[in-house]
């Protein structure tokens, strides 16, 4: 009995064991894509997904040198068959062959998702040719994002982040997004957003016009886009902002 006790107790265990790796290999496969000096994405990316995502996604990170002028990525091979991208990159040129790999996950109408300096990802300041051997994205902004990025105010005022006109708090992007709130970030300037984009936050600074602050894009490649001007350091230590990025990774994935 104890014997037959014994095998049955291993039998369930290696039961439980198969049903939990067969889960794990269904989950989707996020690459994050982290290549920015500013804003520590390096450093609360990682720990943001750790904490957030592991349920939902095996989360791969292709990055960057944040030296300027250093523009490689690597391993680039994982963008191949990722489910989504996770982008927060600024002005990188990588070279053609690495371009190459986000441009045919895009074409294959998959999904994107942004954060802050992903509005100006694969171009350089002022439409600056790149280097020899590199290749930039200058459309990044329009076809990918919907955006209009044309700079950001300076640094200061804390930006009131609340619903956009004519959004709906029960978007699947902002359910348990507790609004309004603050961001140190500095307010991006956006508008006006490209046809196909829905707003669905909006920032508020004292004596500026209102900006779109987060919104849905549905790309002209078929696939659909998430972006959002927040992703500075204190903004990973905002539940209403890590629940949208959680959520908008969900959205975007088609998890939930």
């Amino acid at each position: 009995m104890k014997i037959l006790r014994r095998y049955l107790c291993t039998a369930a265990f290696l039961l439980f064991a198969a049903a939990s790796l067969s889960a794990a290999d269904n989950r989707k496969k996020l690459v994050m894509i982290i290549a920015e000096p500013e804003y520590e994405t390096g450093r609360t990316l990682p720990v943001f997904a750790a904490a957030q995502l592991a349920a939902d996604f095996r989360v791969v990170t292709v990055t960057g040198p944040t030296t300027t002028g250093e523009n490689s990525l690597a391993p680039i091979g994982e963008i191949a068959d990722a489910d989504v991208i996770l982008v927060s990159v600024r002005r990188r040129t990588p070279p053609p062959a690495q371009l190459d790999a986000i441009r045919r996950h895009v074409a294959a109408g998959k999904p994107v998702v942004g954060i802050r300096t992903a509005s100006h990802a694969f171009v350089l300041a002022k439409n600056q040719p790149p280097p020899a051997g590199h290749a930039d994205w200058a459309a990044w902004d329009a076809e990918v994002i919907g955006g209009n990025y044309s700079n950001h105010h300076k640094a200061g005022p804390a930006t009131n982040v609340t619903l956009a006109a004519g959004a709906s708090a029960e978007h699947p992007i902002l359910r348990g997004v507790k609004l309004p709130f603050a961001s140190a970030s500095s307010l991006y300037r956006n508008t006006p957003l490209k046809p196909g984009t829905t707003a669905l936050l909006t920032g508020t600074i004292p004596d500026q016009p209102a900006e779109p602050l987060a919104w849905t894009f549905q790309r002209a490649d078929g696939g659909r886009t998430f972006y959002t001007s927040l992703g500075g350091p204190n903004d990973f230590d905002n539940p209403a902002f890590t629940r949208m990025l959680r959520n908008a990774l969900l959205w975007a994935a088609g998890v939930k």
